[in-house]
């Protein structure tokens, strides 16, 4: 994963992506190789490395005995940070926490939790971030809210390292991809090359009858000559549409699974 991208980290449940990112994250010893953050080598450099990292987990991990605000604090005090208040601000600011940083965390909706983990993972501003899965269980305004905080982060040069199994948001954030599939990479590449190798498109016609069906075209240059057979066939269509080639069908194809 080059410095500054945003790396998507896709695969079906069970593909290994949580368990790469708790080895990277020192929760998991590797039974082989290495891994490193920004040079800083996981195991033999450790606190250097966590330093380097945060990371949003997928389990809705929190202490029921601290405020939203108290809570970034104690976590800026894991890597003896102090006075960062107008930066736990910010954090709260961007994702629409300030209005509950009074509020004990148990008393807190699932979507809520969700936000102070993404805040814990940037209070001491880690210059590569993990994002697993961290729009599952969130409504939409948040959704929208988080992606353009860290879209804002990438751009200022944070790595963003994303695993999702919502495969449109990778399509739309992610410059580069990986797919896991147990446990070793059966794709890795830009996003845009990613769709390319699927050449083709689907044409989805329904029917007067309301009978749908799909029409598998190599190329734009196909479309006039199928609607002209569907016409020589006496198909009456009621409706049409193009989808061109996803990220989901690459996932399809290479996995052989749903995500």
């Amino acid at each position: 994963m080059e410095e500054g991208e945003f790396f998507g980290l896709l695969g079906p449940n069970g593909a290994g992506k949580t368990s790469l990112i708790n080895v990277i994250a020192g929760l998991a010893r590797a039974d082989a190789g290495t891994a490193r953050v920004l040079g800083a080598d996981v195991v033999a450099d450790y606190r250097r490395a966590r330093r380097l990292l945060g990371v949003v987990p997928q389990e809705l991990v929190f202490d029921p005995f601290f405020t939203v605000h108290e809570t970034l604090k104690l976590q800026s005090g894991y890597f003896g940070i102090a006075g960062n208040d107008a930066w736990i601000d910010e954090v709260m600011h961007h994702l629409d926490l300030t209005g509950k940083a009074n509020e004990n965390m148990r008393s807190l909706s699932g979507g809520m939790k969700r936000r102070v983990l993404v805040a814990q993972a940037l209070v001491h501003k880690p210059p590569v971030i993990v994002l697993d899965e961290p729009t599952a269980g969130v409504d939409v305004e948040l959704r929208q809210g988080l992606w353009q905080f860290v879209r804002r982060l990438n751009r200022d040069g944070h790595t963003i390292v994303l695993t999702t199994h919502y495969l449109e948001e990778a399509e739309q954030h992610c410059s580069r991809i990986a797919m896991l599939k147990a446990g070793r990479v059966v794709a890795l590449d830009t996003t845009r090359n990613l769709l390319a190798a699927l050449s083709g498109l689907e044409l989805a016609v329904r029917r007067a009858d309301g009978e749908l069906s799909t029409i598998k075209l190599k190329d734009y240059g196909e479309l006039d000559a199928a609607l002209l057979r569907l016409r020589q066939d006496g198909v009456q269509i009621h409706e049409i549409e193009l989808h061109p080639p996803d990220l989901e069908d690459v996932f399809l194809r290479l996995t052989g699974r749903s995500s």
